[in-house]
């Protein structure tokens, strides 16, 4: 990753509108998606810059552009919708699971009642966006030379919605390639994907004057992707995604200590997940151990292609009794949640990041991942790895961290000693610098 120049990267861009399509969208779910929170980490920092700032929402009739109070009220509403800024307690599901784990009832709110609130204030906030948009002005406001920046996938599959940047070819477009893994495992997506993803990256090879990825396996993707299909060379830029302050180590901010080995693991359940592995070693474990099976707790939404681990999870007697499976938490749920466990399993067949892994590190937890690319390269000096496939080694494993004195667990917590972790100041030092040279012109 190229060395940040801070004289350039603390000296904002004049002029830059951040797309809002994504954040708007998401307004319907109860809690953010990894995507969601890098989206919402962007419009925080750039739309909180000096400089002319703006937001920009994709429709049917073309793009809207918002000005920097009515982006802001946008994020805002989207953050309180998601629950955000509170910390764990006042997290109606994180109470509930922390209750359940710890085996000690505590006067809470039942999930159903903590979604019925959320759902009726997502409504309230979806209904106040919708008029925020309405009166929004045309891209021909934007001033000349203005930076567009567009850090999710959303909508670039319908690549007229961006023929507006050939007739503002003053506008420098900045894009973020969080993974090509509809491309490169089209069996884990949905039928269709593969092709429309090769549609977003298309887009995003004929219009950026810059790619901004979270890891350099994502860059040599997209750089080889492009190369295949004879696309415009782009100039890409690594930035590793930051680690929240909301992340810390243990004993700070603990609240509940789970009264047996408890391991967690994160992310939208599908098969390229790999839960299913998880869950069939869950039931063998309790087959072994009985009462003492640790816990294994799932956090992420249900996804598609998923019946089989949906099977397990409804029909299993030893999921029912070993397995919790947890949605809507918020990132201080998510937070205090991972203080509160044994280590983090990250059994994946692909990932374009793996922003769960630096979070567990952060938080002092132990993390045990599958030999991909991409954590070595964010995990390589504390992270414990293994093949996605290896049963046998993913069982021994979590029986050896489960054990009271676990040499493995303290050998893991060692290697975290004294690691730096990427940070948002870093990211945004990067990309601040990359923004800062697009300006001079469209493809450095």
């Amino acid at each position: 990753m190229p060395v940040p120049n801070l004289q350039l990267a603390h000296r904002p861009v004049p002029s830059l509108a951040f797309d809002l399509t994504r954040l708007i969208t998401r307004l319907r779910h109860a809690s953010p998606s990894g995507i969601d929170r890098v989206d919402l980490a962007y419009a925080r920092h750039f739309l909180g810059q000096a400089g002319e700032r703006f937001g920009l929402v994709s429709t049917v009739l073309g793009p809207k552009v918002l000005n920097r109070e009515d982006a802001i009220r946008i994020v805002d509403a989207v953050t309180e919708g998601w629950v955000e800024d509170l910390n764990a307690l006042q997290d109606p599901i994180y109470r509930r699971l922390a209750s359940e784990l710890s085996d000690s009832p505590t006067e809470i709110g039942t999930k159903q009642t903590a979604r019925r609130q959320s759902s009726t204030t997502r409504r309230r906030i979806q209904a106040e966006t919708a008029a925020t948009v309405l009166p929004a002005c045309g891209p021909d406001i934007l001033p000349q030379g203005t930076i567009y920046l567009h850090t999710s996938h959303l909508r670039l599959d319908k690549p007229e919605r961006f023929d507006w940047l050939y007739d503002r070819r003053d506008i420098r477009a900045v894009f973020f390639v969080h993974d090509l893994i509809p491309i490169d495992y089209p069996e884990y997506g949905r039928p269709g994907e593969a092709e429309r993803h090769r549609i977003r990256m298309d887009t995003i090879a004929r219009h950026a004057s810059h790619v901004l990825v979270n890891s350099r396996d994502v860059g040599d993707r997209f750089s080889r992707y492009c190369e295949a299909r004879g696309l415009p060379k782009r100039s890409v830029t690594t930035a590793l995604l930051g680690v929240e302050p909301v992340f810390q180590p243990l004993g700070e901010g603990t609240y509940g200590i789970p009264h047996r080995p408890t391991f967690v693991v994160c992310g939208t359940i599908e098969p390229r997940k790999n839960h299913l592995l998880l869950l069939h070693l869950w039931r063998d474990l309790h087959e072994r151990h009985g009462a003492n099976t640790p816990r294994l707790v799932l956090v992420g939404r249900r996804g598609w292609e998923a019946e089989n681990i949906i099977d397990m999870l409804e029909r299993c007697p030893a999921m029912a009794m070993r397995v919790t499976e947890v949605s809507g938490l918020s990132t201080h749920g998510l937070a205090a949640l991972l203080r509160s466990c044994t280590a983090l399993l990250m059994p994946s067949f692909a990932e374009g990041y793996g922003l769960p892994i630096v979070e567990a590190a952060a938080s002092g937890l132990p993390v045990v991942a599958s030999n991909l690319a991409v954590h070595r390269e964010i995990g390589g000096e504390f992270a414990h790895f293994l093949d996605p496939l290896d049963g046998l080694g993913w069982r021994q494993t979590v029986e050896n961290l489960a054990q009271p004195n676990s040499a493995m667990r303290r050998t893991l917590v060692e290697r975290m000693a004294g690691r730096s972790l990427p940070t948002w100041t870093n990211h945004f030092a990067t990309v601040e610098d990359v923004l800062a040279r697009v300006v001079c012109g469209p493809d450095v």
